[in-house]
């Protein structure tokens, strides 16, 4: 019972990683998971229980470790394939299918465990109270083991594939010899049974490690991959989860790709005279773009950059070409324990572009956030806030306003189809207590001849509406966000 209730939650925590790659990590993700999962645990001591009342549980133990270790190999290709089917329609129904098809069985059979040992354990009505607690708290010893050694430590060591691998041969072996050693008789009908699961494993494992994982780098935050450009042989994508999260041109720092990354560009080449250093913070690395862009297009800067996942800095190093020194910093941690931290005007300019899936990190949005936010900036200091969200926008308009609550000056920049509602993507917020060099925005996004609209003022106001201001006490941005298509 411990090792099969700790092997449950193994799964749960690891259905998080192996689901990311396809349907990003947000609360529907989480809320699928945990759901399915109860729903195979309750199924499972339930068909157990009356299992065991038909067979006799030293016949059952053994078969039901060994199919439990079967059906946890079985994610790996059950996932992945399933999984490239959801990419193209990753909303809460195809969440749900995936969680159900990967995680449910495992978890009903491996639940079986529990009413089966009861069984096999209780010899007498006088002591069904105690076998019953000591049993189950055997199984929530194995569960909280599970959750504290997977979620702390195996992820981010061995990877979700290994660990699933491992886990399989595990159960499966602890199935075959504790059929060997409770059967009464029948030797040679747990030898045939065991080629089979043998048989079966290896089959399962095969092809769960030739279905591929997706992940160049599976951290305990994210699944990250790099990807070339075929059309700039000198450029990079990066992908978190299902997110295009960061494009780097390894040969000209100054090229930006993405249309947000242009927006912020042209807040930083307007704010200050040309090539006049800055002193920078960024919320969220990823790819490191834009403390590469404002040391090459204003020497001198210097930029810290906060970063929640340490294996990120390794892969920008590795393969994004990030060079860090005294003019780039970066801290690891939490970025909200850090701006706490921050010294009071010790920065010019704050981009925020962290994200966990498609949405900003809920206690990066907030009221108080925001006040920290402006006590680190000086006084001509810019806030540039990247956000992403899809029609109606609540969570893009609830940032607006928090924002109008925290700073004098607030402005929005985006292509007219999102500030119209018809369409779904990047939105810019920008904030000072100083105006807003807007002018000289328009004037570079109309010499670029692209669309984007800057909206401030009597527009902000309407575009926000009435939407609620976000604090630490009610900040439901996975609510507000309306999942949409996978944007960048």
């Amino acid at each position: 019972m411990f090792f099969a209730s700790g092997s449950v939650l193994v799964l749960e925590i690891l259905a998080v990683r192996l689901l990311a790659p396809f349907v990003g990590v947000t609360l529907e993700t989480y809320t699928a998971i945990i759901g399915v999962v109860l729903a195979g645990i309750a199924f499972g001591t339930w068909a157990g229980g009356r299992v065991a009342d038909l067979i006799e549980p030293r016949r059952m133990l053994g078969p039901v470790l060994v199919a439990g270790g079967l059906l946890a190999l079985a994610t790996l290709p059950l996932v992945r394939g399933l999984g490239e089917l959801a990419l193209a329609r990753a909303d809460a129904s195809a969440i749900l299918l995936l969680a159900l098809f990967g995680f449910f069985p495992p978890a009903a059979v491996l639940s079986a465990i529990s009413p089966t040992v009861v069984k096999l354990q209780l010899a007498s009505l006088r002591e069904t109270g105690s076998v019953v607690g000591r049993l189950s708290a055997l199984g929530t010893a194995g569960a909280l083991v599970g959750t504290f050694v997977t979620g702390f430590a195996l992820v981010a060591e061995l990877g979700a594939t290994p660990i699933v691998l491992a886990l399989g041969g595990t159960l499966i072996a602890a199935g075959i010899a504790l059929g060997v050693l409770l059967a009464a008789s029948g030797r040679r009908r747990v030898g045939a049974g065991t080629l089979g699961a043998v048989a079966v494993a290896l089959a399962l494992a095969g092809i769960g490690v030739a279905v591929g994982d997706r992940c160049q780098v599976e951290s305990a935050y994210y699944c990250a991959r790099v990807e070339a450009d075929p059309g700039r042989p000198s450029g990079r994508l990066l992908r978190l989860d299902t997110l295009r999260h960061s494009y780097v041109d390894l040969a000209d720092p100054r090229h930006l790709e993405f249309d947000y990354a242009r927006l912020i560009g042209d807040t930083i080449d307007v704010m200050r005279p040309a090539r006049e250093p800055l002193d920078a913070l960024h919320v969220g690395g990823g790819g490191f773009t834009l403390p590469r862009y404002l040391a090459a297009t204003r020497p001198g800067s210097r930029s810290l950059v906060l970063e929640l996942d340490p294996a990120l800095p390794a892969l920008a190093r590795e393969r994004l070409g990030l060079r860090t020194g005294p003019a780039l910093r970066v801290r690891t941690g939490d970025a909200r324990v850090a701006l706490g931290e921050a010294r009071r005007g010790a920065f010019d300019l704050v981009v925020g572009d962290a994200f966990g899936g498609v949405a900003v990190p809920w206690h990066l949005t907030t009221l108080e956030v925001v006040r920290e936010i402006r006590s680190a900036l000086r006084p001509r200091g810019v806030y540039a806030l990247n956000v992403i969200d899809f029609p109606p926008a609540d969570f893009a308009r609830a940032e607006a306003r928090t924002l109008a609550r925290g700073f004098r000056h607030v402005a929005l920049v985006a292509p007219p189809e999102l500030l119209d509602g018809s369409s779904g993507g990047n939105f810019v917020l920008l904030a000072s207590q100083a105006p807003l060099p807007l002018e000289r925005i328009r004037g570079r996004i109309s010499g670029r001849g692209t669309r984007e609209v800057v909206a401030a003022g009597r527009r902000l106001e309407r575009f926000a509406g009435g939407a609620a201001v976000l604090t630490d006490e009610y900040a439901p941005v996975d609510q507000l966000l309306t999942p949409g298509s996978r944007g960048g």
